[in-house]
């Protein structure tokens, strides 16, 4: 989950970028703050980069990792 103190820093948008479900270890194509979708736990991932793997954490049914933009950052 991310949290965030004061909404006026962030713009709303509705953009295909954030319902795409990315794979861990995969390149970043937009830097921002991603959770994974079975579990809520979030983390930040810079363009070109790689994800964090599927070792990163673990879920008790073995449910693959699947990381979804939910915060975009600015600068490309």
């Amino acid at each position: 989950m991310a949290y965030y103190k004061n909404g006026n820093f962030l713009i709303h948008q509705d953009g295909a970028e954030f319902d795409v479900l990315h794979q861990p270890g995969h390149n970043t194509p937009i830097s921002g703050i991603y959770r994974c979708v079975v579990c809520g736990l979030s983390c930040t991932s810079v363009k070109d980069h790689h994800f964090p793997p599927q070792n990163h954490h673990q879920h008790p049914q073995g449910a693959a990792i699947r990381w979804q933009l939910v915060v975009k950052s600015h600068w490309i």
